[in-house]
């Protein structure tokens, strides 16, 4: 059924189809009808008025939203116009109307056409001249770039643009929909002070030379970098218009392609468990999972602010899902199957763990040893227990020839969910790899982002250290895809893309504050107990399998599968403080790739 607006829309069309069959009469006969065949066009009118209705339904122009009129609905009024034309010609012709000017017939369809043409493009300015006003900002991009950006900023009523600065200096002084070029982004200072302009939207690609030196012009310029919202956001309603740029704007992450059918099967209408579900990555899963439709989604996590928080977004943000919250530690194996037995979960992510490398280093490892291998322990022979079809694990690069105790423990880990495989076959369980996730909690993004709000100086480790990093949704629709994929037994690699140089990523967060170096500096501290120059993830035709995913990659993994009963029994009997000699030799007969530093 049509809405108001719509049927008010339709209604003028045919209007304006009765208008052009009277003009093409007027016209016809040099802008004076005589009476008979004025009488002609009264008698022939319903006919008009029927092509005119019939042709346009057809082609269903009634759906067209006149604001946002396009090459696509203009094509479609001129073949709603024809259509009725045909209908009417047939009409009169088989009626065989005496002396029926035949012209009428060909020139009604074409000023029916061009009257609708003009009213939507009438009310399309209007409707544009309503929302001129907003802050007024300028363009940044090349013209198909640009001209993107401009049709986004019509929809609001916030933002004004009033000019464009193109990377290609053959441009300037060229006009794209009302809007003159005047500049290269090198410009972008001058140009913003000449118009008086704080603002700029950088219509580029994510990761583009074209933002990082708008970002650095804009830093000096205290210029606020505005982009539009990326495909994510959009899908969390999270924005609807321009917005500051961020530090994930600039590493030129591509956005992963799912297979949303295949994830929609496995998860809607389910039954999900996800343990650390109130740290970063658990708490991505969740919202994912959510969006995916499951029934019921089981959160686990100790603490108890984390969950509580996931929970009053989740009933916020999807009050249709069934939400279930607890507090429990991985470490407690009773707890956890008492859980699982109650809700049986069809697919479980275990999310929980401890990372913080310098933390986990020293007085803390046998704390590593117990939640990130016998947790894991326990969420994995508890999932089979409960009949879950499906098991994963979030693992590390970190545990490629670990160099410290958290990344050895979450080697042990995947030795420990293959052994757990082995011994239960109505499972799939497998593990996923991948590197640093910007913003997650513990990361150093919002460490410097802390240091900055504070003055300076931000400290990195070392002036060559490198790690990759993906986004947090990122990197859960990857787990996501590789628990669709993924047999048993395997162990997944992400595909990072290039890895940062962490005093770069520490420049550009200083910049994006609207800072400079010389007022935030940098200083460098020298590397922690365990930490790597760089990180090995691995994910070349050497030490890893293709899949149909780009993305991902399986792991050619050697390594026996240990004793999981001796596992258990040694780090459950190292007492609260064992030997850190003891402790490390021990984790390196488990781990034999672990070289501790």
């Amino acid at each position: 059924m049509l809405s108001r607006g719509a049927l008010v829309a339709f209604v003028v069309d045919v209007l304006l189809g009765v208008v052009a069959w009277w003009l093409a009469f007027w016209l016809r006969f040099n802008l004076d009808i005589p009476d008979e065949f004025a009488r002609l066009a009264w008698s022939t009118l319903a006919w008009c008025t029927l092509g005119t209705v019939v042709g346009l339904a057809l082609r269903r122009v009634d759906r067209h939203v006149w604001t946002h009129t396009g090459l696509p609905e203009i094509s479609r009024v001129a073949e709603g116009v024809a259509l009725g034309g045909i209908f009417t010609a047939v009409a009169v012709l088989m009626l065989r109307v005496p002396d029926f000017p035949r012209s009428v017939l060909l020139l009604q369809p074409i000023l029916a056409f061009l009257l609708m043409g003009l009213a939507r493009a009438a009310w399309r300015i209007q409707a544009e001249g309503s929302l001129q006003g907003g802050t007024p900002l300028v363009v940044v991009g090349t013209l198909d770039q640009a001209s993107e950006a401009l049709r986004a900023l019509r929809a609001s009523n916030r933002w004004r643009a009033i000019g464009i600065l193109s990377p290609l200096r053959t441009d300037r002084g060229r006009t794209l929909q009302g809007v003159r070029v005047l500049g290269t982004v090198a410009d972008l200072p001058t140009v913003c002070a000449a118009v008086d302009v704080r603002a700029a939207l950088v219509a580029s690609p994510p990761g583009s030379e074209q933002r990082r030196e708008a970002l650095l012009l804009a830093a000096e310029s205290q210029i606020t970098l505005m982009t539009m919202p990326r495909a994510d956001e959009w899908l969390r309603a999270e924005s609807a218009g321009p917005r500051k740029v961020e530090l994930e704007d600039l590493l030129g992450r591509a956005p992963v392609e799912l297979d949303v059918q295949g994830l929609a099967g496995m998860v809607s209408g389910q039954t999900v468990l996800v343990t650390g579900a109130g740290g970063s990555i658990g708490s991505e899963l969740c919202r994912q999972i959510a969006r995916f439709g499951a029934a019921r989604l089981v959160c686990v996590d100790v603490s108890e602010y984390a969950i509580y928080q996931l929970e009053q977004e989740l009933q916020e943000s999807h009050p249709q899902m069934r939400g279930i919250y607890y507090t429990a530690n991985v470490r407690d194996p009773e707890r956890l199957l008492a859980i699982a037995t109650r809700h049986a979960p069809a697919v479980v992510f275990h999310a929980a763990a401890y990372k913080h490398v310098p933390l986990m280093e020293q007085l803390n490892e046998i704390e590593a040893l117990r939640t990130n291998v016998i947790g894991t322990l326990h969420a994995a022979t508890v999932a089979a227990q409960c009949g879950a079809s499906r098991f994963v694990m979030i693992s590390t690069d970190k545990a490629v020839n670990p160099t410290n105790v958290m990344g050895a423990s979450k080697r042990l880990a995947e030795l420990a969910v293959q052994a757990v495989a082995a011994q239960h076959t109505g499972t799939s369980f497998v593990s996923v790899r991948f590197g640093n996730v910007l913003g997650s909690s513990g990361s150093v993004v919002p460490l410097f982002t802390r240091q900055i709000a504070r003055g300076g100086p931000v400290t990195v480790t070392h002036p060559d250290i490198v790690r990759y990093f993906m986004t947090i949704p990122e990197a859960a629709q990857l787990v996501l895809q590789a628990a669709l994929m993924g047999r048993s037994g395997q162990i997944f690699v992400l595909d990072m893309g290039e890895p940062v140089r962490i005093v770069e990523l520490a420049r550009m967060l200083i910049r994006l504050s609207g800072h400079t170096e010389e007022e935030i500096p940098i200083t460098f501290t020298g590397l922690r107990p365990g930490e790597k120059l760089f990180e090995e993830l691995l994910a070349d035709d050497e030490t890893t399998l293709t899949t149909p995913h780009p993305k991902l990659r399986i792991a050619k993994t050697g390594g026996q599968v240990p004793d999981v009963q001796a596992l258990q029994q040694w780090i459950e009997g190292a007492g609260p403080a064992p030997s850190e000699r003891d402790l490390r030799a021990w984790l390196k007969a488990q781990v034999p790739e672990y070289q501790p530093r």
